[in-house]
């Protein structure tokens, strides 16, 4: 059982908490590149619980800083983007990507002190499409400390040429540790995605059949360098096992077992806007044979198992709101597209039509931050229970003795964390099955 205490130190990410100080030993992708252009206009963004504005300069550099001009707090959202820097429209001080001001034009050129000020200005990289930012102290001088920020996660998608990279991203009204255990809860598959399947109505030789010919999936559960892993076994027939792996990844991320495990090469990012919204930023490999790539599964006739999947693709448009980015149209107000007569014919077994969407109402539906005290958990929730653990006691490692996190600065330890299904006659321990299977897959 999670306690209360327990519960706050997971899902609060602000500035002072325990897993906000460890959310900031990494570096965390914020929006897409294509989000700015040069001399455009300014984002706001949310990250972390800090309100901060992101623009991209005259020479295409990124800069992200607190949405507050250092001189009277106005908001630098409001500032014009030109020749090189953000100008605060108050009093036309200027500063640059790195926080420095640049000018201050309504000061006396004798009283001038520009080199004495900077604003608050986090370091950005761009890879993958993605704008990547890093909130942590730099300095070197305390504990838990860095002199300079840490390579990027060694994730082998983002090795691969950007124009074989999809990236994609989708805001979620919950908070970020419950959106991620949505994720790493296998046993739901079963029932939330294909609770109205007759297994003599699947092809035996799709992989979902093995799913829903027995919802009741056994688990092998372990810490591993990057974080947790799971694998979810089943019996396949004579002598074989019906597998599906997957893994949490410090900080937020997650590696869902939807492909074929050979060439499954993504990542998912669950990153805190706040306490009670996330932003779920996906990178995956447009060769891999995905649940982005392979249509879902289907019946004998061709229909689609979680239905059209229409429900789960709408957008609405961005708005310049701190929580306007990348929302999808059905969410509470409109019941997620609920469908009481697809539920009651047992057409869809949730009635809300498309497997993502069906995720994201289930989440959401259970409020901004999940109220531990209420849970029972069961046998099939030890990858969860596991997950709170690493992280808890990550945290406190970090806080108490200035350990630093699994994987900060160690970017080769997400090398070895792949995700997916497979069917196998090799009868070794699991973590052996897992590693045989990894050095088969496919390493572009």
């Amino acid at each position: 059982m999670t306690t209360a205490n327990e519960g706050q130190e997971l899902t609060r990410i602000g500035p002072g908490t325990p897993m906000g100080q460890l959310m900031r030993h990494y570096w965390l992708p914020a929006m897409l590149s294509s989000e700015l252009e040069r001399d455009g206009p300014q984002v706001r963004l949310m990250l972390l619980g800090e309100k901060l504005v992101a623009f991209r300069d005259s020479a295409g550099r990124v800069g992200v800083l607190d949405q507050r001009c250092p001189h009277r707090c106005a908001s630098l959202f409001l500032g014009r983007n030109e020749q090189g820097g953000l100008r605060c429209v108050y009093h036309g001080w200027k500063f640059d990507v790195a926080g420095n001001c640049l000018d201050m034009p309504s000061v006396p050129e004798n009283q001038d002190f520009k080199h004495k000020v900077k604003a608050k200005a986090y370091p950005t990289v761009e890879r993958a499409g993605l704008v990547w930012v890093y909130m942590g102290d730099l300095g070197g001088d305390l504990a838990g400390e860095r002199a300079a920020p840490p390579p990027l996660p060694g994730f082998e998608v983002l090795d691969l040429p950007p124009d074989e990279i999809n990236v994609s991203m989708m805001m979620r009204s919950c908070n970020w540790l419950q959106a991620l255990e949505g994720e790493i809860d296998t046993a739901h598959f079963g029932y939330l995605h294909g609770g109205h399947v007759d297994p003599r109505d699947v092809p035996e030789t799709d992989p979902f059949y093995f799913t829903i010919t027995n919802r009741a999936p056994q688990y092998h559960v372990a810490d591993a360098p990057w974080g947790t892993q799971y694998a979810g076994y089943r019996g396949a027939g004579p002598d074989t096992t019906y597998w599906r792996f997957a893994n949490f990844l410090f900080p937020c991320w997650s590696q869902a077992p939807n492909g074929e495990f050979a060439s499954h090469m993504h990542a998912r990012a669950w990153v805190p806007i706040d306490d009670g919204h996330t932003m779920f930023v996906f990178i995956w490999w447009k060769k891999a044979r995905s649940a982005q790539a392979l249509p879902q599964p289907r019946f004998k006739d061709g229909t689609p198992i979680g239905g059209t999947g229409r429900g789960g693709i709408k957008m609405l448009p961005n708005t310049t709101d701190w929580l306007g980015r990348w929302r999808m149209a059905m969410n509470e107000d409109n019941d997620w597209g609920l469908d009481r007569e697809a539920q009651r014919s047992n057409r869809i077994y949730s009635g809300i039509d498309g497997i993502h969407l069906q995720d994201q109402a289930i989440t959401e539906s259970m409020g901004p931050i999940t109220d531990f005290a209420w849970e029972h958990l069961a046998p099939s929730d030890q990858m969860i229970t596991r997950t709170r653990r690493r992280l808890l006691l990550a945290a406190r490692a970090l806080r108490d003795n200035g350990t630093p996190p699994p994987g900060a600065g160690q970017p080769e330890v997400y090398r070895g964390a792949r995700s997916g299904y497979f069917l196998s006659q090799d009868q070794s321990a699991w973590h052996e099955v897992y590693a045989r299977t990894l050095a088969q897959a496919v390493h572009p």
